[in-house]
């Protein structure tokens, strides 16, 4: 384990150093910092008025503004590379710590903190926060042109799943979890990742001209890489695993 801590650090650091991907020039800064911060404020915003105002279920706008920020990262990524990425998650990281320190009555917060992760809701905050960064750094290191493709998946899929599992969700089965919090997840969850998985899938094949072969295979892989993957990931880290998972499959199936 130390020996694996050792060699991905190292290659993190080579990355950065020869890569140069955290140098930000001032311009970078002026041009999208205002609009990534207009864009989050207004995701934010509107999370907490459906939480606060119209009483919708956590369920829905926790993964209402996943949907949202994971969506924004790809456009980012194929647009405008992956500096911009970091400059939204750097951001959109703030925002959500922003919204931690406020604690329990800001919309904002009341937005992600599920009750059921209760008395641990602020840790089931921050875990898939720093799994969603980290699982973006890794994709891009390790496999960086299909790294969004890992975004769409697991930005999509999930945000699909947990709203069609409190809704029809009726075949459960535990999943691992941290902090002796006990975590389910339903087959009717794990389906629409199955699905939602395949249409991103096709959507990215699309994107990289992968001919229509092979988008069909891409749409497939993600499909049940997606589900697979999500189905025994511990809860609060399969933003981080399915990313990386499906980054990984679709680069072996396009190599």
């Amino acid at each position: 384990m130390e020996f694996f801590i050792g060699v991905v650090t190292l290659n993190f650091f080579e990355y950065f150093l020869n890569k140069s991907i955290l140098t930000m020039q001032w311009s970078d800064l002026y041009l999208f910092s205002p609009l990534i911060i207009l864009y989050i404020t207004a995701a934010a915003g509107f999370v907490g008025w459906l939480r606060m105002t119209e009483h919708v279920m956590t369920s829905y706008t926790r993964k209402i503004f996943h949907f949202l920020i994971f969506s924004m990262a790809t456009v980012l990524q194929i647009a405008f590379g992956l500096k911009t990425v970091l400059l939204f998650g750097i951001w959109t990281s703030l925002a959500v710590l922003v919204a931690v320190a406020k604690g329990a009555g800001h919309p904002f917060y009341e937005a992600l903190a599920r009750t059921k992760d209760a008395p641990r809701q602020t840790i089931f905050i921050l875990i898939p926060l720093a799994s969603t960064a980290l699982g973006g750094l890794l994709s891009n290191l390790y496999f960086p042109k299909c790294a969004f493709v890992g975004y769409l998946v697991a930005g999509w899929a999930d945000a699909i799943a947990e709203p069609v599992g409190a809704r029809w969700g009726k075949h459960r089965y535990a999943v691992p979890s941290l902090f002796g919090i006990k975590a389910t997840r339903s087959l009717e969850g794990s389906l629409a990742v199955l699905m939602t998985g395949m249409l991103a899938g096709l959507i990215s094949g699309g994107i990289l001209n992968a001919g229509s072969d092979k988008t069909l295979m891409l749409g497939l892989c993600c499909g049940l890489t997606g589900v697979l993957v999500e189905a025994v990931s511990p809860h609060g880290l399969d933003n981080l695993t399915v990313q990386l998972a499906v980054s990984a499959a679709v680069s072996v199936l396009l190599s």
